[in-house]
């Protein structure tokens, strides 16, 4: 296909910003796995980082602020045959959107969900949010934050998802093969990316963050991947991820920390209750005949109730 997925618009965020890494680590990707671009959705909500779509040549929708996930949920449901990106921010998902996101670890729909954290939210000027640990004043604060964080990973983990893993925006090579497995993977897959904000964060930079990630993969027995569908086997890879998810500070890990092919998607469980699921979903299916004529008949419906009654 040779499609670089790239637009001609202008990219408009602060110079520096760690989005323009996961922009490009998501063009490259895209690029990598070559489907059509027509095969593709990219959803977002409200943020910095719900401008991505704008910038990816394919179909985009521009969302409410925490519901990008029931958006994207809709359209692959309504398609299986689409490729669904979700795109959002660490505000977007994990507060005003956090209930979605927890429903949809129980689901396993076949979709990519990517957090851009930067621990603000950037588009507001800079209040904290959902992963900014407590006491931390960074410029974009008054007073240092009085909640608790969130751990985007440890969550992800707990309430269910197939794919989890984390990556550095500024990295993008790892960042665009790990969204590359996140992609092909069956099920829901969420990419944790993190973001440095130079505009709102002054404590979190590209510096910080340098010293202290590392890579699982490095490790030669670092296995996340669920080899066989063995209550012990899932056990023992959950479990290690877990652990490692709660590293962070000095160390913080990059990479999947939990891959289960295993678990049947949302899909699938629909399919198994509507056989013609997949060879005739919701978005293809025929809602007229060759006279424009709809297929299903209101005044036949109701005349079968009455003769019922």
């Amino acid at each position: 296909m040779e499609h670089n997925y790239r637009t001609d618009l202008w990219v408009d965020w602060c110079p520096g910003c760690g989005d323009f890494g996961i922009l490009s680590a998501i063009q490259q990707s895209l690029a990598e796995i070559d489907k059509n671009p027509e095969n593709y959705v990219m959803v977002s909500g409200i943020g910095c980082s719900a401008k991505t779509p704008h910038y990816v040549n394919v179909s985009g929708i521009h969302t409410l602020h925490g519901r990008g996930i029931p958006f994207a949920t809709g359209i692959k449901l309504a398609n299986p045959n689409l490729t669904v990106i979700l795109d959002g921010g660490d505000g977007d998902i994990l507060s005003i959107g956090a209930g979605h996101f927890v429903a949809a670890g129980r689901r396993n729909v076949d979709m990519t969900i990517i957090i851009h954290n930067n621990g603000v939210y950037g588009l507001t000027k800079g209040q904290a949010s959902p992963t900014m640990p407590r006491g931390l004043k960074t410029k974009g604060l008054q007073r240092p934050n009085i909640y608790d964080s969130l751990n985007p990973v440890a969550v992800a983990l707990s309430v269910g998802y197939t794919f989890v893993a984390r990556a550095f925006a500024f990295d993008i090579k790892n960042t665009k093969d790990i969204l590359v497995k996140a992609i092909k993977h069956k099920g829901t897959a969420v990419v944790d990316l993190l973001q440095p904000c130079p505009t709102y964060n002054d404590i979190n930079t590209k510096e910080w963050y340098e010293k202290r990630i590392y890579y699982l993969d490095k490790d030669p027995t670092w296995d996340p991947i669920v080899r066989k569908a063995d209550e012990e086997e899932v056990e023992k890879k959950y479990l290690q991820g877990i652990q490692k998810s709660l590293e962070w500070e000095e160390k913080i890990p990059l990479g999947i920390f939990y891959q289960n092919e295993f678990v049947p998607s949302y899909e699938e469980r629909i399919n198994n209750n509507i056989p013609t699921y997949f060879t005739d979903p919701p978005a293809t299916s025929k809602i007229c005949d060759g006279n424009g004529l709809p297929l299903a008949r209101m005044d036949k419906i109701f005349s079968d109730r009455l003769i019922r009654k």
